[in-house]
């Protein structure tokens, strides 16, 4: 209380006793797997596919990763945490401790040519290039870049050493299948002298381990290390993110570079950390190349998975890859983490994500029947499908728990929002006086908070006493204790459900009265 000594007029603030309490974000996802560039095991946020470019590469034939981004990004997501696994993280130069791509041929070392470094692609050999003059009259930046295989040119350019213009050499011999053409940083982009060059050939591949066995990956690259912050355990000090998931697990496993008992491993790990942090969900994918009977089994034997904080999605999709150069069939878990972004956005957190349209995907590894899915929604799998002239769409939106009241997805979701949202609005309480002054406050927050989810559609029932009921009073706060420091709130929700079944009953009906003639 202030003290008065002099008289006069005084203005004091008075805080109001309402604190409202602000819903949380719900579209926060987490990848972890193999990427280009970029650091080790260092949760790394990105909030656009170019952010994500310019920190981790874009897109590597073989690995899954950047199509997960980009399609989440496609899809509607907004803000994403990426782990790149596959390496020390100790020292990110050294070429013999970078796993994240698959094995391939080393690149032949560029040549430099003027302002710039040219090399033969991976595979080539025999390749030279020849600076010529442009015909006739040009521009001082103009030039004709010639590539010869022995003595024949088979492919000739007409290029500029100009960025901002259309035939920017760099841009013009991306489409060569021979050569390929970098600047160099410590030269001026000059236009190159005359010339002839003999590009070197790649050096030979790595050999194979020599029991013939493809080197694999440990599970523990994943999972890491809460202490050390690798894998999983890095992601445990970041509070927003409320997806989780691995795309380039299965794509490991697809390629041999990890086994079917380490995938289990690593999903179950996955599912552990969500159930531990309490306010996540984790996005798993099946094996490649299974059927419907198939999963059914792996689903059932193999993976057996029971978890509320968990889903898992089939088939893969088919996207295309630029890397490639054509269409490719990619795990379905960052378009899936998209999708959840985009509904969360049009409609809110308790809407399924569920019927609606995978962006991006042209097709399907396995188009699905009604008769299959009826063998995989039971236990949890939650099938894609394409429907004629509808798309490719979610049609499933369960958790992998055997408990039915954990059964839907936007249940588990919706659980994991409000109780974020009030465990943050509500901070405020600690070492208030324990009185029934705190309880009233305490009843009038959350009783504000959860009447304007029930607006919104969230909660189920005609009025809000029939969705939810919040109580915080004598009866569940005894003196016993008050004397232990506790205050108890109990809450009770009604969520409301998808429409999972829809069903309309026909029947033939017939008239039976009879006309009377007057």
């Amino acid at each position: 209380m202030p003290t008065y000594l002099t008289p006069g007029v005084y203005v004091e603030e008075v805080q109001s006793g309402a604190r409202p309490i602000e819903g949380v974000g719900t579209a926060v996802a987490a990848f972890v797997g193999f990427a280009q560039t970029g650091p080790f095991h260092e949760p790394t946020l990105v909030t656009n596919w170019d952010q994500y470019t310019q920190l981790f590469g874009g897109f590597t034939e073989g690995t899954c990763l950047a199509h997960a981004v980009y399609g989440y990004f496609a899809n509607g997501g907004g803000a994403a945490y990426v782990v790149r696994v596959g390496g020390s993280g100790r020292d990110s130069a050294a070429p013999a401790a970078d796993r994240s791509v698959p094995r391939q041929a080393p690149a032949p070392e560029p040549v430099a040519v003027g302002g710039f470094l040219v090399a033969a692609r991976p595979g080539v050999s025999g390749v030279s290039v020849e600076i010529a003059d442009p015909e006739g009259e040009s521009p001082e930046d103009r030039f004709r870049l010639l590539v010869r295989r022995g003595e024949q040119v088979v492919e000739n350019y007409d290029v500029s050493t100009r960025k901002n213009v259309k035939g920017y050499v760099v841009n013009q011999v991306r489409s060569s299948k021979l050569i390929e053409v970098t600047e160099r940083r410590d030269a001026a982009q000059a236009r190159p002298a005359a010339q002839t060059v003999a590009l070197p050939d790649a050096p030979a591949a790595p050999a194979a381990p020599a029991s013939g066995e493809v080197s694999r990956l440990d599970p523990a690259e994943y999972v890491g290390d809460s202490a050390a912050r690798t894998g999983f355990g890095g992601l445990e000090a970041i509070d927003e993110i409320t997806m989780v998931a691995v795309p380039d697990l299965m794509g490991a496993y697809q390629r041999g570079d990890i086994d079917a008992e380490a995938v289990r491993t690593v999903q179950l790990a996955v599912i552990s950390h969500c159930e531990q942090m309490g306010d996540r969900v984790a996005v798993l994918d099946t094996p490649p190349g299974l059927n419907a009977q198939q999963v059914r089994a792996w689903r059932n034997d193999e993976a057996g998975y029971d978890s509320r904080y968990a889903t898992v999605y089939y088939p893969w999709v088919r996207v295309f890859d630029p890397a490639a150069g054509r269409n490719t069939t990619v795990p379905p878990s960052g378009h899936i983490a998209g999708v959840w972004a985009r509904s969360d956005a049009e409609r809110g957190v308790h809407k399924a994500p569920a019927n609606e349209v995978i962006r991006g995907a042209v097709d399907l590894e396995l188009r699905l029947s009604k008769g299959e899915q009826d063998l995989l929604n039971p236990i949890g799998v939650n099938c894609v499908r394409a429907f004629p002239g509808r798309g490719i769409r979610i049609w499933g939106a369960r958790t992998l728990s055997s408990d039915p009241a954990w059964r839907y997805l936007n249940v588990r979701r919706l659980f994991n929002y409000l109780e974020e949202s009030i465990l943050l609005g509500t901070q405020w309480v600690v070492f208030e006086p324990n009185d029934d002054r705190l309880w009233s406050s305490i009843r009038r927050n959350v009783t504000a908070f959860l009447t304007e989810e029930w607006r919104r559609g969230a909660l189920f029932g005609r009025t809000a006493e029939e969705a939810f009921y919040v109580k915080c009073d004598r009866d569940n706060n005894p003196q016993e204790s008050i004397d232990q420091g506790r205050v108890v709130c109990e809450i009770g929700v009604a969520p409301v459900k998808p429409a999972e079944f829809v069903v309309f009953r026909l029947a033939q009906f017939s008239d039976s009265t009879s006309l009377i003639d007057e």
